[in-house]
């Protein structure tokens, strides 16, 4: 599993490294079971501070693609329908996305609601 996090990127870097997890696991590159890097290491690793990994890993944890257990690390419990799925791959994507910026379920199904009318063919 090789990481890269852009810093001249305007998106955090701890997005960048979920989005890169993220994605790994939706195309079944990283299968279940499979044990990410302790987060000193990956931090060490990127130049980043510890925090900003376990920011993308807790996220990740949010959206139920991983699992973190004292003493067993964190491994990917994504499963095989994440990467058959991608839609809903992708959807958990959005609500981690908008947890971490504070969003309540009624402020991402009214946001969710809104991409859909503003895209329907129908609105042409």
């Amino acid at each position: 599993m090789r990481i890269t996090v852009d810093l001249d990127d305007a998106t955090p870097p701890y997005e960048q490294i979920r989005r890169h997890i993220d994605d790994l696991i939706t195309t079944g590159a990283l299968e279940p079971g499979h044990r990410l890097p302790p987060v000193r290491q990956l931090a060490g690793d990127l130049g980043l501070a510890a925090g900003t990994v376990a920011r993308a890993y807790r996220e990740l944890e949010q959206a139920s693609l991983v699992q973190t257990r004292r003493g067993a690390g964190t491994r990917v419990i994504g499963s095989a329908r994440s990467a058959a799925d991608p839609l809903l791959a992708k959807a958990r994507t959005y609500v981690a996305s908008a947890r971490a910026l504070g969003c309540s379920d009624s402020q991402v199904r009214d946001a969710l609601e809104r991409a859909l009318a503003d895209s329907s063919p129908h609105r042409r």
